[in-house]
């Protein structure tokens, strides 16, 4: 089991609808494979809220999160990855 929780500028990753330069990623796609193989996605509330994104904004599958949420996930996981 995937849980990926974006915090920061991170949260800006989850928005639907980027462009970008030809021959970059767009890791709102990336974040869609995860979903899309029943991986869990949420977004940092207040760093939704500093950015102006509403949820109605994001990719499919990502949700509102909040700081419960993250601390849930951090002892549910075998192994935390942060960067």
């Amino acid at each position: 089991e995937v849980r990926v929780f974006l915090m920061g500028d991170a949260a800006a990753c989850a928005a639907a609808g980027h462009k970008v330069p030809q021959g970059y990623h767009k890791l709102g796609d990336m974040l869609g494979t995860v979903a899309r193989r029943n991986g869990e996605i949420s977004v940092c509330g207040t760093c939704m809220d500093a950015r102006g994104m509403a949820e109605e904004r994001l990719i499919d599958g990502a949700k509102r999160g909040t700081m419960d949420i993250l601390t849930e996930w951090t002892q549910w996981a075998d192994k935390v990855l942060i960067f």
